[in-house]
């Protein structure tokens, strides 16, 4: 008999997972991985943060612990504690009991519990999400697969290396109104390239002229610039200025917790029974979809936010971190710049965060693979946490090399 699935079509393979296969199976001993969202030691390894060990051991010394479900929508004091971290000690929208939190399948599965409820409830029936040009690729697969419409708004300036301004609030502009706006509150994916603080009121401004709906997607929060309150502005701001929003919360990258899949959905409605209406609509949603969340990564999450001592350590671990990756860019820009290589590279130590968009172009990026076995994605997008002291002058020298030659 014929299999009833005998005309289904292979799916490409995920870019990223497939580009760190070729790195793992690449036997050069000079091999670089630059494209893997995932911070790195000086050595090129995974890090546990030590407050993550303290709040492991912690855990399995507390006889109390079980392997009970959690609520469908999550583990409460995770989730109260995660719309605390993104919003403010001192958020007015906390204190008017207009903030709600569902827990989810870390910030992938917030980003979707946030579109299937847009899908579904949202008023302006056939609005667009718009996405930054370039984005994270699972945004549009994301919108696009709970059936709303995606188009772009350019983001990245390619001739000045930076934020295309002019372009995204134009596009604001001329977007239908009551369209959905899907921003990054730091440390962009992937450029890198994050609006200043005057820029981001601009952003506001239009965007309540139009009655757009913001939908922010954080997963660097704290890990950007090494300050949890500079990395929220944006979010906070808009809360400021009295818009409704999601919040997508990813633990991931901050607390090291990225086969956990520790995230959340932070809700900010305009009263306490709106927030209370979207809340039961999520959980009846999630209750289909994966009926609780896991409680591991959000219990080691929640004892860390919620202990003033666990909390003080983990500052100091997420200011390592992005002390290790600024030290990277600068080592970065000062080896191109000995170099002599063509072009401007401030744009290197201008960005923030784990990725630089560094303007290379496909075909440089395919030298740099096959001749020097430094794996980056197609679009000149590096992870600078793959870099370290001993790699940087070999990766620079390569970069040198396709500029002036490739």
């Amino acid at each position: 008999m014929a299999s009833v699935f005998e005309n289904v079509s292979g799916a490409p393979a995920d870019v990223i997972f497939a580009l760190t296969a070729a790195y793992k199976a690449d036997t050069d001993p000079k091999k670089v991985n630059l494209g893997v969202g995932a911070y790195r030691t000086e050595d090129g390894k995974p890090w546990v943060l030590p407050v993550v060990h303290k709040a492991d051991h912690i855990m399995v010394d507390d006889d109390n612990l079980d392997h009970e479900y959690l609520p469908i929508l999550g583990l409460e004091n995770f989730r109260k504690a995660s719309a605390k971290l993104i919003l403010g000690e001192n958020s007015k929208a906390i204190a008017e009991g207009r903030v709600g939190a569902a827990q989810c399948i870390s910030g992938t599965g917030a980003v979707y519990t946030g579109a299937s409820f847009l899908a579904k409830h949202y008023p302006f029936k056939n609005a667009a999400c718009y996405i930054s040009k370039p984005t994270w690729a699972n945004h549009r697969a994301i919108f696009e697969g709970v059936g709303i419409p995606v188009l772009e708004y350019p983001y990245w300036d390619a001739e000045t290396k930076g934020l295309d301004l002019k372009g995204m609030l134009g596009a604001m502009e001329a977007a239908p109104s009551g369209s959905i706006f899907l921003l990054h509150p730091c440390a962009h994916n992937p450029t890198g390239v994050d609006p200043t603080p005057d820029q981001w009121k601009q952003i506001a401004d239009v965007m309540e002229a139009r009655g757009h709906f913001t939908f922010f997607d954080t997963a660097y929060q704290g890990f950007a610039s090494g300050s949890l309150d500079k990395d929220a502005y944006s979010v906070r701001y808009f809360v400021e200025r009295g818009f409704e929003m999601f919040i997508a919360q990813s633990f991931s990258k901050n607390f090291g917790l990225y086969s956990e899949r520790a995230g959340n959905l932070t809700i900010v409605a305009k009263t306490p029974e709106i927030k209370n209406t979207i809340e039961s609509q999520i959980a009846k949603a999630q209750r289909a979809v994966i009926s609780n969340p896991p409680a591991y990564g959000s219990r080691v999450v929640s004892l860390v936010l919620n202990d003033e001592t666990l909390y003080k350590e983990w500052e100091e671990n997420l200011s390592s971190m992005a002390n290790r990756i600024i030290a990277m860019r600068q080592a970065l820009f000062d080896e191109l710049v000995a170099l002599g290589t063509p072009g401007t590279w401030h744009h290197i130590v201008d960005q923030i965060g784990m990725f630089s968009f560094t303007g290379l172009s496909t075909p440089q990026v395919k030298v740099l693979k096959e001749k020097y076995h430094c794996y980056l994605t197609d679009n000149g997008r590096i992870s600078m946490a793959g870099l370290n002291t001993k790699n940087v002058k070999y990766f620079a020298a390569a970069v040198d090399d396709v500029v002036r030659n490739v």
